[in-house]
This record gives C-alpha cells, sequence and structure tokens, in this order.
C-alpha cells in the first residue's frame, strides 16, 4: 500500500523533524496532508476549517517532534489522531459558539453531532488504511452489492477466502463504533493519544 511508513520510515522522519530539517516537514506533509484534510474535512464539514486544520496539525508536529512515540504505533496513525482530535475541538468550540449565539441545539445534540463525526472519520480512515485486499473486497460487498461468492469470483480467490476478507474486513471497521469518542475531550491543543 503506497500510504504505509515502515517504523524505520518513521523514527527516521522524527529524527529529522527533531534536527529542524525544514525538508522532513515538505516530506511529510506531502505524504499526510490530504489524511489530515480529509479526515477534518469529513468532522467539520467545512473546507476552510479543514485548512485551518491541517495546518495547525503540521505546526503541532513541527514544534512537538517529540510528542511522536514510534513504539505507540505508525506516525499515519499519530498524524490521524492529531487531525482528529484538533477537529473535535473546533467542532465543539464552533457549536459552542452556536448555542451561545442562541442556537436550538442541546449539549447533548452537540455532543451526538461530535460522537456521530468521529465515527465517520474513524471509519473513513480505517477504511483507506486497511490492507487492499481487505478493502477491495469491502468495496465489492457493499458498493458493487457483490455477496461473498460474486466477491470471491472478482477477486479470483476462493470463497472461503472472499468471507474471510469481508470478515476481517468488517471488524476493522466495526472498531469505528467502539473506539470513536476515545480521548475526544482533549483541550485545545492537539495531543497524542491511542490511534484513531
Amino acid at each position: 500500500m503506497a500510504n504505509d511508513a515502515p517504523p524505520r520510515w518513521d523514527r527516521r522522519m522524527q529524527q529529522r523533524l527533531a534536527r529542524g530539517e525544514a525538508a522532513a516537514l515538505g516530506e511529510l506533509y506531502d505524504r499526510f496532508a490530504s489524511l489530515v484534510h480529509s479526515l477534518a474535512y469529513r468532522v467539520l464539514g467545512d473546507e476552510e476549517a479543514a485548512d485551518r486544520v491541517t495546518r495547525d496539525v503540521f505546526a503541532h508536529i513541527w514544534e512537538h517532534p517529540d510528542a511522536y512515540d514510534p513504539g505507540q504505533g505508525p506516525m499515519r496513525s499519530w498524524i490521524a489522531s492529531l487531525a482528529q482530535r484538533q477537529s473535535v475541538h473546533l467542532l465543539r468550540a464552533a457549536e459552542a459558539e452556536l448555542m451561545r449565539a442562541g442556537g436550538a441545539r442541546t449539549a447533548e445534540e452537540v455532543e451526538e453531532k461530535v460522537r456521530a463525526a468521529s465515527r465517520a472519520a474513524r471509519a473513513d480512515y480505517i477504511v483507506t488504511s486497511m490492507p487492499a485486499p481487505l478493502r477491495d473486497a469491502l468495496e465489492l460487498a457493499y458498493f458493487k452489492r457483490r455477496d461473498y461468492r460474486q466477491a470471491a469470483a472478482d477477486l479470483g480467490v476462493t470463497e472461503d477466502e472472499a468471507r474471510r476478507r469481508l470478515r476481517l474486513g468488517l471488524q476493522l471497521l466495526s472498531s469505528a463504533n467502539n473506539r470513536a469518542g476515545d480521548g475526544d475531550r482533549t483541550g485545545s491543543a492537539p495531543g497524542y493519544g491511542r490511534n484513531p
């Protein structure tokens, strides 16, 4: 998969950032800006706000390169976590402002909106991050309405393998509901926590 970053790459990138190599930040931005922007847009639904989150996340990485711990997981996951946290923070702030201005939403409705946006962003991230064979099987099943037998034929694998891929893909996707909201209440600065 093109976006996979091996742990050695992650450690080397962190070291380059810690040394203040601007080229390292540029390389990191080229590799992950679209991920950050798409996650932010999924949560916020606003292009300008997603641009702001993207700038904020990469500024945070530049200012705090040691905040990433390669032992906790891939840099891609850490960056996605930063994006989700910052996006949720902005969403809460915007909703709070709307409530202060006389908006009709209750605090519970705001939190439900935040949880729903977090689940959707996490599901998007999981699908784009899963291995291509699992993603391909899920896309055939859900977007092209293929059953496991048809998916097996389209993928050129056995029916058992198609079922296995679908099952694993669905298990990964179900974690979007199980872990969405973990660490969403993190304050204004992007932080480090569980992988999204």
